[in-house]
């Protein structure tokens, strides 16, 4: 099982990666390091910001872990003064797609519209080597902003 933990206290720009065994514990272990990190920010993002980060982490670990094919994934964390960037990184070269959700609940296809909805703005860059799935969120939720 892979493990990581953030800095209690970080400076004005911290940043922190960690490589993630492609295991079903994977999301539960990003999560843990997600709100880890996200606690030692000061200030932290708010709770709207902080649950939409957490979720973020969660979705594009899950992913990565479901529709890849490789034995690790790698979780970065940023932080700027307004921002929270996330990023996902694979040995997939294969971008995420949008597809019909699944309401039967069997197939998913939410994860993905989910992202780029919380997030301030989302990317993908893919190269032989695989891909990185980028998302930037506001530290300040909607609710708050």
């Amino acid at each position: 099982m892979s493990s990581a933990t953030a800095p209690h206290r970080v400076s004005a720009a911290p940043s922190l990666a960690v490589t993630l065994e492609n295991t079903p514990e994977a999301a539960a272990v990003a999560r843990d390091v997600a709100g880890d990190f996200l606690k030692g920010l000061g200030p932290p993002p708010d709770r709207d910001a902080f649950d939409a980060i957490v979720l973020i982490v969660s979705e594009l670990v899950t992913n990565a872990v479901r529709h890849t094919l490789t034995r690790t994934c790698t979780l970065s964390l940023a932080a700027a003064p307004g921002t929270v960037t996330v990023a996902v990184s694979d040995a997939s070269p294969r971008p995420p797609c949008e597809r019909s959700p699944d309401v039967r609940g069997e197939g998913g296809g939410f994860g993905w519209p989910m992202v780029r909805r919380l997030a301030v703005s989302t990317s993908v860059e893919t190269s032989a080597q695989g891909k990185t799935v980028t998302a930037v969120v506001a530290r300040q939720g909607r609710r708050s902003a």
